[in-house]
């Protein structure tokens, strides 16, 4: 169980849907890129909500100052990210979590979409149920068939939108995992309770 957690676009939930998998399977986590907020990552994040003990959560790869594409942060870091020497760790389960949505460069040259591409792991797309979400998900499915990605399915976040997860799932093919609603508040126990309350883990092994 080695799965890539991406979303169809930046701030869609997929880190609080990573950590919801990460510790409904007790899996290890890694972020490879962090751009901004490294007063408070993502891996901070997944930590906290998780449950997970420090040891399966691994370190960034980069950690870059600017909360923008990791390209120019890297760039600004006056610093260049090498993709060739990202490998994913070698531990399983494993979920690994991206920067941005598929297309969100990290080099000049290369794109989230790359690295999935490249390590050949199987992707869980992470879409939020507002507006504009048929045309973002149905965009990312197509990208990630266009590769040959293995895709696991689509989870969504936000309040129900019935229509719009049937039809992303109808035109594209995806299967539909679930739902995370907004919870408030925000714990390592409510997250938990919502992901088995709306996922089923046999849909992730």
């Amino acid at each position: 169980m080695r799965m890539f957690v991406t979303g169809t676009d930046t701030d869609v939930g997929k880190t609080v849907f990573a950590a919801a998998l990460a510790g409904a399977l007790q899996a290890s986590y890694w972020k490879p890129i962090q751009a901004g907020s490294l007063d408070h990552s993502d891996s901070d994040t997944v930590s906290e909500l998780s449950g997970l003990p420090p040891e399966r959560i691994f370190p960034e790869a980069y950690r870059l100052h600017t909360p923008c594409s990791p390209h120019r942060a890297a760039e600004l870091d006056r610093t260049a990210v090498d993709c060739d020497s990202l490998e994913p760790p070698d531990v399983d389960p494993l979920i690994v979590e991206g920067a941005g949505g598929l297309m969100v460069p990290l080099t000049r040259q290369a794109l989230v979409i790359d690295l999935i591409d490249c390590w050949q792991l199987p992707a869980v797309l992470v879409a939020r149920t507002a507006l504009g979400t048929i045309n973002h998900s149905l965009l990312s499915l197509s990208a990630l068939a266009s590769r040959g990605v293995s895709v696991i399915g689509i989870a969504f976040v936000g309040e129900a939108s019935p229509d719009s997860e049937e039809i992303i799932c109808a035109l594209s093919g995806a299967k539909r995992l679930g739902r995370l609603p907004q919870l408030n508040p925000l714990d390592h126990d409510s997250l938990q309770r919502a992901f088995r309350d709306n996922f089923s883990l046999d849909d992730f092994r």
